[in-house]
């Protein structure tokens, strides 16, 4: 589902702003970060990134976008009134940084009820040329899994693909989006991204993965001598109604850092 105008041009802006501020390193910690100079250019230090994870644990803006009304009211639609988030990325992707081959989210980030959705938010115009989404209509909808495996296709970042799946490279379709615009979709659709082939600019985008609150989330292992039913991952956001778990409390585990992009090979 498209939402078109999520975010309106002066929020646009502000997000474009918060991602050079996040990038130059002054709201906080981030594994990975090379902290800017004073003189270095933003362009500059815009280009070093792909994408990094967990913007929300340091920028305000970035929180309160992932509980923007005007996102959050269709997750109550599509996923229940309990929703929680678990993951936000903020990508920048400039000219000749990679994609992402075919995944599945829900490989990643494994719900109890297959309620994992993204919100995914254009910060500048995705285009075909720039890196925007490819997604195959209608292949979340028979609820399987298909498996993974590493990749060397120096067209896509380091993250593992999805292989095995009965449909066609034609089946895919672009979406490309405005700035402001946001794309919403099912945690089991294949979607993947080409890298950024234009001459200049960016692809920027914030990227936030949500889920019913009434779910557990295994997303790591259970730790000793507890059930694999009810492992359950805290670090948590949420963004409507209630939390039926609020009883465990929350935790802060999951680190902003930088996600590699592939250069100089990738470390498995």
């Amino acid at each position: 589902m498209i939402l078109p105008g999520l975010l309106d041009p002066a929020l646009v802006a502000a997000a474009r702003a918060e991602s050079v501020i996040i990038c130059r390193g002054d709201r906080g910690k981030i594994d990975g970060l090379i902290p800017a100079g004073k003189d270095e250019d933003d362009d500059v230090v815009l280009r070093r990134y792909l994408c990094i994870h967990f913007p929300h644990k340091v920028s305000s803006l970035a929180r309160d976008l992932a509980r923007l009304p005007a996102a959050v009211q269709p997750l109550t639609e599509i996923i229940g009134p309990n929703v929680k988030m678990m993951q936000s990325m903020l990508f920048i992707k400039s000219e000749g940084k990679p994609g992402q081959a075919w995944h599945q989210d829900e490989t990643h980030i494994p719900t109890r009820d297959r309620s994992l959705t993204a919100v995914w938010i254009a910060l500048d115009d995705a285009t075909i040329e720039n890196g925007c989404l490819w997604v195959i209509p209608g292949s979340h909808r028979a609820g399987v899994l298909y498996p993974d495996r590493d990749q060397d296709d120096p067209r896509f970042d380091c993250t593992r693909e999805a292989y095995g799946f009965h449909y066609r490279e034609q089946d895919a379709v672009p979406v490309e989006l405005p700035a402001g615009a946001a794309l919403v979709f099912d945690g089991y659709l294949l979607h993947r991204s080409l890298p950024n082939t234009g001459r200049h600019g960016m692809r920027r985008a914030l990227v936030n993965h949500y889920m019913s609150a009434e779910s557990l989330l295994p997303w790591f292992p259970p730790r000793e001598r507890e059930p694999m039913g009810t492992t359950d991952h805290r670090d948590i956001l949420l963004v409507a109604g209630e939390d039926p778990y609020a009883f465990k409390g929350t935790v802060d585990l999951m680190r902003p850092h930088i996600r590699p992009d592939g250069e100089g090979g990738c470390i498995r």
